[in-house]
């Protein structure tokens, strides 16, 4: 036992050395930024040759020629476009980059491991706050918050709730069928099963008291899973109002994986305040969306060089008729007026993952850039305000550059808002990346 807890402190220590030494702790009197154009996450304009005061995590001033306090860290922009921190709202760090087979033959401790480094990897591609839309998150969480680790803000649902036999159901053939819903992810709160409105509500529940801060389910059916074919619905109406009015007692929402007309609308009727994907909703659902304040939580997937490849042809199937929708949802639900947000869901693949920019200038086939980079900046962080009381970031706004913000900042070399591909390469085109007023990369001068 002295030996596993000897161990354990020095993995913790070494955490601490390596999170100390990639990050640039701010002064204790504040960093002056100087000499920027700023997109402010809200406006179409630059606003030219503009300075920002950092100060205990927030930004404390904006100005022209702003004095520097005594003893402040100045920072020369020389010119560069500052944007606020990027967000994606359809994030999976247990699971971005771990291969499928690990759900199969491996285990938490593996998940866990894997999830630290595509943390911080989140991170130093200018992504400073991800929703966590599904998996064990908690404890990832809690150590980015810490410091313990690198890596953004999150927002985690913690695990998918899904029906018996649901797109979260990863039993293996021969554990149906079962005289328990609670197999080993289950047990470790990772993917959840339930059925009946008393269970539900149940594991609804469960999901707050771990620290969810909104309630992720599953609707319909998927693609990467194996058991549920796209066209049918999962979760009876009164199932998905019994998980409703859990999120509602807590001040918070469900979110909804589901792709089909039928299935998007039974969910929306049902109270879902976001529909995860939705690739094959038809006009008059978008319309009721809009009507009803529901969000088009969608991803720029599309059938290109970047498509997911999957074991089976079956998936495959699934994932043309999926994508074949991405092309003509975006212009519809945009024409209609229908609220848009910004994410990956990269998942089980780390190439995917480290395209996470890349999929957002993606967004130049239907958007601007200016209303690409609304989207992943404020447009993303008023769905996550949606989560209330139990949105765990109240000290000011996210995504965007204004006075009592959240001081997470990018400094871009060239202006996105007139070339989009440039977040594309965040490593090239991102000189710095500052989270919470802490900058975790500086390629610029000062």
């Amino acid at each position: 036992m002295k030996s596993i807890k000897h161990g354990l402190a020095a993995l913790w220590a070494i955490g601490m050395l390596l999170a100390s030494a990639s990050a640039q702790e701010p002064s204790d009197h504040g960093t002056l930024i100087t000499g920027a154009r700023i997109f402010n996450g809200l406006d179409p304009d630059l606003i030219e040759g503009q300075d920002v005061l950092v100060r205990d995590g927030m930004i404390a001033e904006i100005g022209a020629d702003l004095t520097p306090p005594d003893g402040a860290r100045v920072i020369d922009a020389a010119g560069r476009t500052m944007i606020p921190g990027l967000t994606d709202v359809h994030w999976h760090m247990t699971m971005a980059e771990v291969p499928q087979s690990t759900l199969l033959t491996g285990d938490v401790y593996e998940i866990a491991a894997r999830a630290v480094p595509t943390a911080e990897r989140t991170l130093m591609r200018g992504f400073t706050t991800v929703r966590d839309i599904g998996g064990n998150s908690f404890s990832i969480k809690k150590l980015i918050d810490a410091g313990v680790i690198l890596g953004p803000r999150m927002l985690v649902a913690g695990a998918p709730l899904s029906q018996t036999g649901g797109h979260y159901d990863y039993r293996l053939p021969h554990e149906v069928p079962a005289d328990s819903t609670l197999d080993y992810w289950g047990r470790t709160g990772f993917f959840v099963i339930g059925d009946g409105v008393p269970e539900v509500r149940k594991r609804a529940r469960e999901l707050f008291r771990m620290g969810a801060s909104q309630i992720k389910i599953a609707a319909g059916g998927g693609v990467a899973s194996i058991f549920d074919p796209l066209d049918v619905r999962q979760y009876s109406p009164e199932e998905m109002k019994a998980i409703v009015d859990v999120a509602d007692s807590y001040n918070s929402y469900v979110a909804a994986h589901v792709i089909t007309d039928e299935a998007v609308r039974m969910a929306v009727e049902a109270g879902i305040k976001t529909i995860e994907h939705g690739m094959l909703v038809g006009r008059e659902t978008l319309e009721l969306m809009k009507e009803k304040g529901v969000w088009l939580s969608t991803q720029p997937l599309l059938d290109d060089e970047d498509r997911m490849v999957f074991p089976t042809q079956e998936s495959t199937n699934k994932w043309l008729e999926a994508t074949a929708g991405t092309e003509k949802v975006y212009p519809l639900a945009k024409e209609i007026g229908v609220k848009i947000a910004f994410g990956t869901d990269a998942i089980m693949d780390p190439e995917m993952a480290e395209k996470q920019g890349k999929f957002l200038a993606k967004l130049s086939r239907w958007f601007t850039p200016y209303e690409a980079l609304k989207m992943a900046t404020s447009g993303n962080a008023e769905l996550m305000e949606m989560a209330g009381p139990r949105h765990p970031y109240k000290k000011g706004p996210l995504g965007q550059i204004t006075v009592g913000a959240y001081a997470d900042l990018i400094l871009v070399d060239g202006n996105p808002l007139k070339d989009l591909d440039l977040v594309a390469d965040p490593h090239a085109n991102f000189d710095l990346i500052m989270k919470d007023g802490v900058i975790y990369k500086n390629e610029v001068e000062g």
